[in-house]
């Protein structure tokens, strides 16, 4: 008490000056409308700058949970796209053309670990055997394909993708007129550029055309985007094309990817696994 006495009677003329500075100003804001509306407008404007600033840090804390999210609605609207289902009737019908299957099922995953600057380069996702994950299944982002599943674990699994040596994904050129089928190679140079190999060069190509997936394999949908042609020039001594794509997905931030599963995959490879062996 001894010292609280000792602080007011040591500060008695700042605390007079402070109090008389607060009723003064609460005066003038009080009794005169300018001021008042000013000093209300400036309340508001901080009031709304620290809940942008709250909305900001929420909606950063969010952002894994809105990317899983927007996932799922992905998957929800490609599982209806009737070029990623299978056709069981052709027939003319006054009230639906066709009547599709769905062929394609998709699980969400996220890369956790990723090499682009190797001769072979893997991608670790965080799903494995026991969301259902399988080696041979189909990976791609929502910008083009990613790779093949490789190996897998119980939690996790690890893609062999497109820029490695021996990836050998079908795919076709989409021209004016037909699709020429080719494989999808990587010389292990730049990360952005692929290869097609074994177009014969009887057909002009030309550059900028699409490069989509075949679906032929059964791994992936036909129609997924790979890229575009962005260089061709005929391979000397061979009846073919050196093709350089450009590949529509970055693999160098990719984050986000999708596992397919072809629920027909098993029917195709028991059907084709019945193909008599060519007599030597």
């Amino acid at each position: 008490m001894r010292n609280l006495i000792a602080f007011l009677q040591r500060f008695r003329i700042f605390l007079v000056f402070a109090i008389l500075q607060i009723l003064a100003l609460s005066w003038y804001v009080t009794y005169l409308s300018f001021p008042r509306n000013q000093f209300l407008t400036t309340n508001n404007n901080i009031a709304i700058k620290v809940l942008e600033w709250e909305h900001d840090l929420t909606k950063h804390f969010n952002l894994s949970k809105n990317n899983t999210d927007l996932q799922w609605e992905n998957i929800y609207w490609r599982k209806r796209q009737p070029q990623f289902m299978y056709q069981l009737s052709r027939g003319k019908v006054k009230i639906n053309d066709t009547i599709y299957e769905q062929q394609y099922a998709y699980i969400p995953a996220e890369v956790i670990n990723s090499s682009v600057n190797r001769r072979n380069n893997y991608f670790t996702l965080n799903v494995g055997s026991a969301q259902g994950i399988k080696r041979g299944m189909g990976v791609f982002c929502q910008q083009g394909v990613v790779g093949i599943i490789h190996y897998v674990s119980q939690h996790y699994s690890l893609v062999k993708t497109v820029l490695t040596k021996d990836i050998n994904i079908d795919v076709s050129i989409h021209m004016k007129k037909t699709d020429l089928p080719g494989l999808l190679k990587w010389d292990g140079r730049d990360p952005r550029y692929g290869m097609i190999t074994g177009i014969n060069n009887d057909l002009r190509i030309k550059k900028w055309s699409k490069v989509e997936t075949r679906g032929g394999s059964g791994i992936f949908p036909k129609g997924l985007p790979v890229g575009k042609v962005s260089f061709t020039e005929p391979i000397e001594g061979q009846a073919l094309w050196k093709v350089e794509i450009r590949f529509s997905a970055d693999y160098r931030r990719l984050q986000r990817v999708y596992i397919i599963k072809n629920l027909h995959l098993a029917e195709q490879t028991a059907l084709e696994d019945r193909i008599p062996e060519d007599d030597e």
